[in-house]
């Protein structure tokens, strides 16, 4: 029965998101025809009327009752907590929030250009698709209905959206103001009459997506989350992203100064070109970088570590593309003599990314600094190296194939394309770069090793058997501290499930004790000897531990 209800629920929240977008689909382009109607952008198109009516006569009652009898079920508890109903919903609103959100943004847009009235099409569809939001926030909010799995997860969705949009639009109006003062004065003309349109247009966007992100991140409390999928998307989006947003345009901005003073053999306007967005994009990104670094740094031993990581694989990259970059320069100097400018202007580039990369990779990776032996640190470290090892490994497979399929092609050849060299030099540098990258890490990775035997944790294996595969925590508003217990005893996946009561004491803050001691004792204690695929760990109103192996 249990795999009858996921199969039904899986088909029934599939076909309810598809009507639910067909009917949308449809009243959009209805209200379209509706306000253009009078206007040069009003047409014959039967099809797509038909198209319009039958999307929004058919399946909008289809979606209707479809919706009611969802509805009714969710009385049911089980129907609630059921990972399909939480999936639609962030799906449904997630989606209705992108178009929506778009939509207005594109309608501001054209009425500030002066489009005409082809803000009509966009305003018609952002009605709909707020309407579709809303009707979504309210399932989302509700206190009986709403759903308890992954009700996190249209927080942590809405604010990376607003600042995907917010850090987009910024870079945009920023460029276009640096490119109209900086281009302008170079060409001593104005750059466009209408530039100020352009910047006022993407500030637009900036503050709408702003808003967004505001209301997301403040007002539903997305900074305060600490589930798994806030942390990922804080070092994927705030952290990884931000960061290479800022090494691109700082890297762009230092060879585009670089050819200012070393290699002026382009018309200044077309050097100065990269330059304002390049400024732009390091500025934003910088912004962004450093706020959800401090944010970061607050959270949780792993998440701190995976910001490290993370800033430190982002400059590696840079730094590595830049020695690549410098070795296929230098070869193609001393392969082709007249090489000339070309060969200047790449050895500038390689200059440019190495100059950027290397000074962030040196503070994040700190290469002085003595491993730690213990902790979430270590696991991620062991990880990340690892990951350098695989993506060396795959660089310098395909590297050499591109090598070989070169000097076959040299030696085979009638008719000789220039030196072997010449032909080889730029997937030859970046196979150096790989090996160095690829070498140092490995020595990282064998000290690593040396310092863990050393201290009795040496990295072969794990410390002791792994006996239980998933716990599953029941504890109450501060359930971390159990957390990393259980993690340190078991190494097992721990999935938290917070008491609606909220009146477990936790570790850290509660006052009753049994007498067997503090529950991170008794929790240690309990766990010793358990051995299940699944463990349930309930952590009571008066300070106790409950273990409860589970079959299955």
């Amino acid at each position: 029965m249990s795999a009858q209800r996921t199969v039904r629920r899986l088909i029934t929240y599939a076909l309810l998101f598809a009507l639910v977008v067909t009917a949308a689909v449809g009243l959009g382009g209805l209200l379209g025809r509706l306000l253009v109607a009078g206007t040069e952008l009003a047409s014959d198109d039967v099809s797509g009327l038909a198209r319009s009516l039958a999307f929004a006569l058919i399946g909008g009652p289809l979606a209707a009752i479809l919706w009611w009898a969802v509805w009714r079920r969710l009385e049911d508890p089980e129907e609630r907590s059921a990972v399909g109903w939480g999936l639609y919903v962030a799906g449904a609103y997630l989606l209705a929030l992108l178009i929506a959100s778009t939509n207005v943004l594109n309608t501001l847009s054209a009425l500030i250009g002066g489009d005409g009235p082809g803000w009509r099409l966009s305003f018609a569809a952002s009605l709909v698709w707020a309407a579709v939001w809303v009707w979504h926030r309210w399932m989302w909010r509700h206190p009986r209905k709403g759903p308890t799995a992954l009700a996190d997860v249209p927080t942590v969705l809405g604010s990376v959206l607003g600042l995907v949009l917010a850090v987009g639009g910024a870079v945009s109006a920023l460029s276009t103001l640096l490119d109209a003062a900086l281009r302008g004065a170079a060409t001593e003309a104005s750059v466009g009459k209408q530039w100020w349109v352009s910047a006022l247009q993407s500030l637009v966007w900036a503050a709408g997506g702003t808003g967004i992100w505001w209301w997301h991140w403040k007002h539903d409390g997305g900074r305060k989350l600490r589930t798994g999928l806030a942390e990922v998307a804080l070092i994927t989006v705030g952290v990884l992203g931000a960061g290479v947003l800022t090494l691109a345009g700082s890297g762009v901005a230092l060879f585009v100064v670089l050819r200012l003073l070393f290699d002026r053999t382009e018309p200044l306007v077309l050097l100065l070109e990269p330059l304002a967005p390049a400024v732009a994009a390091a500025a934003i990104g910088s912004l962004v970088w450093v706020y959800h670094g401090n944010i970061a740094r607050r959270r949780s031993d792993a998440t701190v570590q995976g910001g490290r990581l993370v800033t430190s694989g982002v400059a590696l990259v840079a730094t590595a593309s830049g020695i690549g970059v410098i070795v296929n320069s230098v070869l193609a100097m001393t392969s082709t003599p007249l090489a000339g400018a070309g060969a200047r202007t790449l050895l500038l580039a390689g200059v440019s990314s190495l100059l950027v990369g290397g000074p962030v990779w040196w503070l994040a990776w700190r290469p002085l600094e003595p491993v730690a032996v213990a902790g979430a640190g270590l696991n991620a470290r062991r990880i990340y190296l690892v990951a350098v090892f695989g993506l060396s490994a795959v660089v310098a497979v395909v590297t050499l194939l591109v090598i070989g399929l070169r000097m076959f092609e040299f030696f085979l050849s009638d008719v000789s394309g220039g030196s072997l060299i010449e032909q080889i030099r730029a997937p030859l540098g970046l196979l150096v770069a790989t090996g160095l990258v690829f070498g140092y890490h490995f020595a990282v990775w064998r000290q690593d090793r040396t310092v863990l035997a050393a201290s009795g944790l040496a990295a072969a294996g794990p410390v002791r058997p792994r006996t239980i595969h998933r716990v599953i925590l029941v504890a109450g508003s501060d359930p971390e501290p159990l957390r990393r217990v259980i993690d340190e005893v078991t190494g097992a996946g721990v999935t938290v499930w917070k008491r609606a009561d909220g009146s477990a004491v936790g570790v850290a803050g509660g006052e009753e004790r049994r007498a067997g001691g503090t529950q991170e004792e008794q929790l240690a204690a309990a766990l010793e000897g358990v051995a299940a695929a699944r463990v349930l760990v309930v952590a009571d109103q008066h300070g106790g531990i409950d273990v409860i192996p589970l079959q299955g």
